[in-house]
């Protein structure tokens, strides 16, 4: 069988998925949830409850802000005790909606049985609708809205869907234990994805560190019967997973810079996001749980939790044993593209998928020394862009050139960091400079 890679950059990191063998385990609901209004892409939701009310599992507590916007439920059920600011993972203020649990009543008409729904409706309008209503997002970290994904803008056409089962960032392993065990979900619902958007082929791409996953759903599919859909085993490259770099291994087609991965007709869905169309479209269940990999080399319990959106952190490592005396850093997601937690008391968004712990030794950096000029950093930048040149243009301030030279499309992957024997902070500096290049853009625009 051919493996699949993307045709520019990328590393080899070790993959350490030393949680691979843990089961999702449910986590025991905690006492009290708190839902950040601002958990997907696009405008923060707007809170329809209000202090005292009570509230049921799988309710609709927040209605989307603007057209890119999602609803957000109650993950409890209980009564909605606060409403208002409160830290999130990086210690900004976000509004949340305090909620404490008195038991776990579900909203009535959600089916919450093991029974496997494999019909799928005929009307791709209500189907989008159940998924829009379902307030599901991109769960592969972007939490773009998916109903808007899947709502093609005039003009554009939908070729193939692709199912993002990669998971090549080290450590997580969320993903590939929901390949396994709700292997026959994700086929459903990428089906639902495949008509969805016109009966296009459909493609599950899926790593070859995961060979257990790959034969489990090439099973799945023979035994449910549904055509047209593949698949396709990847090499080991990271980020293997990153939108564009799928989009040109599978269909051998780069997106232009700006634009949407539609530009080349391409969807792509992450396997959790697929999990969430089946739950919204075949059993009416909103998101209200995530699968969460909890690991690190000094945590003493590996663990895949199925946790209730707005679980406390803390609530989570508590569960688990505590901190680690020798862990020095927390990061919510994977090592290369997660961001350092500087609050434990905040609460999981729709997107959290991981909490790393590090010690002080693997997070050391080295001191920097001056550029070499070996050009590795560019060999290894997945969007072909020069991170040599524009950490240069970062440090004079140089906006215009730095847009020139295309600092908007890095997708902050850390390739370049990891490659660079100088031990240059790029990423640090290139996320600095992409961040003022998109504020002039937006500020460009604002004018017309």
């Amino acid at each position: 069988m051919s493996k699949r890679t993307f045709s520019i950059g990328g590393v080899h990191p070790h993959d350490n998925k030393i949680s691979r063998e843990c089961a999702i385990e449910p986590l025991p609901l905690s006492p009290t949830v708190y839902l950040s209004m601002s958990q997907h892409i696009g405008a923060p939701a707007k809170p329809v409850v209000a202090v005292g009310d009570k509230v049921k599992v799988g309710q609709v507590v927040a209605e989307p802000g603007g057209f890119v916007s999602a609803f957000i439920h109650s993950s409890v059920s209980g009564t909605v005790k606060s409403i208002g600011p409160r830290k999130d993972l990086a210690g900004n203020p976000q509004t949340c909606i305090e909620i404490a649990v008195e038991g776990d009543e579900w909203l009535e008409g959600i089916d919450t049985s093991d029974t496997l729904v494999t019909g799928i409706p005929a009307d791709n309008k209500a189907i989008i609708d159940k998924i829009r209503l379902g307030g599901v997002v991109g769960l592969g970290g972007a939490t773009f809205p998916t109903h808007v994904k899947l709502s093609p803008p005039p003009g554009s056409k939908c070729e193939r869907v692709i199912i993002n089962g990669c998971e090549c960032e080290p450590y997580l392993t969320s993903d590939y234990r929901t390949l396994l065990e709700k292997g026959e979900q994700v086929v459903v619902g990428a089906a639902i994805l495949r008509q969805v958007m016109g009966g296009v082929p459909c493609t599950i791409a899926i790593e070859e560190n995961k060979p257990e996953a790959v034969a489990h759903i090439q099973d799945v599919i023979r035994k449910l019967g549904y055509e047209g859909i593949e698949v396709m085993v990847m090499k080991m490259m990271y980020p293997q997973g990153g939108e564009k770099q799928l989009i040109d291994a599978v269909m051998h087609r780069q997106v232009g810079s700006g634009a949407l991965p539609i530009s080349v007709g391409a969807v792509v869905q992450n396997v959790a996001t697929a999990l969430a169309v089946y739950d919204a479209v075949q059993k009416n269940k909103p998101i209200v749980d995530n699968s969460v990999t909890v690991t690190g080399e000094c945590f003493p319990r590996q663990a895949n939790l199925l946790v209730r959106v707005g679980t406390p952190l803390s609530y989570i490592i508590d569960y688990l044993g505590g901190v680690p005396a020798d862990a020095v850093k927390v990061i919510s997601g994977g090592p290369m593209m997660g961001r350092a937690v500087a609050n434990l008391d905040a609460a999981t968004v729709k997107g959290t998928g991981a909490l790393l712990f590090l010690t002080e030794k693997q997070t050391r950096r080295q001191p920097a020394s001056a550029c070499i000029r070996c050009g590795k950093c560019a060999d290894a930048c997945p969007m072909g862009l020069e991170p040599f040149l524009l950490n240069r243009l970062v440090k004079v301030n140089d906006l215009e050139q730095l847009e020139a030279n295309a600092a908007q499309d890095c997708i902050e992957c850390g390739c370049c960091l990891y490659s660079c024997p100088a031990h240059i902070p790029l990423l640090d500096n290139i996320r600095m400079g992409k961040g003022a290049v998109l504020g002039a853009i937006r500020a460009r625009a604002a004018k017309k």
